[in-house]
């Protein structure tokens, strides 16, 4: 059985497409977590909001700095 080149390629654009959008959802996702866990955690509205955008801006450094700070 012979694939077609067309064929393979356009699989290839199917996961990255579903590839990138996955790690859309879950990079949002995590932002919110991380925005209301600030909020569980006694934190001012400021402050969550902070972190919001620390991680959608930074979101693997941002996501390692919250865990780091968020024990105080």
């Amino acid at each position: 059985m012979v694939v077609e080149p067309g064929f393979m390629f356009s699989g290839m654009i199917i996961f990255v497409f579903v590839f990138g959008l996955v790690l859309s959802v879950l990079h949002i996702v995590l932002s919110i977590w991380a925005y209301r866990d600030a909020l569980s955690r006694g934190k001012s509205q400021e402050y969550a909001i902070i972190v919001l955008f620390g991680l959608l801006f930074f979101p693997v450094m941002g996501l390692i700095v919250y865990l780091v700070i968020r024990n105080d």
